[in-house]
């Protein structure tokens, strides 16, 4: 999978999640990157969740980071990469909205 096919699947991941969440989402940018300098992860989200929010003005936008190498290295093909990063957008989206590791397990983002 190329770079380019990576990341229109990562945008094709956020079109699939419903419009109430997508519509929510706020000061958050996608980016996608080969791999996190230091851990081996999927995907990292960097912010203050919108459930952290309270007199949240004049920040940065939060970040959510894809990383490319990890994801590719775990699957055999396009459909399968699909899928696992469709799970990595949602997990890490669930991040923004203050959703810990653990309910995101239990909800299969992970």
């Amino acid at each position: 999978m190329t770079r380019a096919e990576f990341e229109e699947a990562v945008s094709d991941a956020l079109d699939t999640l419903p419009p109430d969440i997508t519509d929510r989402m706020d000061n958050v940018v996608i980016l996608v990157e080969d791999e996190h300098p230091t851990e081996d992860i999927l995907g990292l989200y960097e912010g203050i969740a919108l459930t952290e929010r309270y007199e949240y003005s004049g920040h940065l936008p939060d970040v959510i980071t894809i990383y490319r190498k990890p994801i590719l290295e775990m699957v055999d093909d396009a459909d399968t990469a699909k899928r696992e990063i469709a799970i990595t957008v949602a997990h890490e989206v669930g991040h923004h909205f203050g959703i810990d590791d653990d309910r995101l397990h239990e909800l299969g983002f992970g």
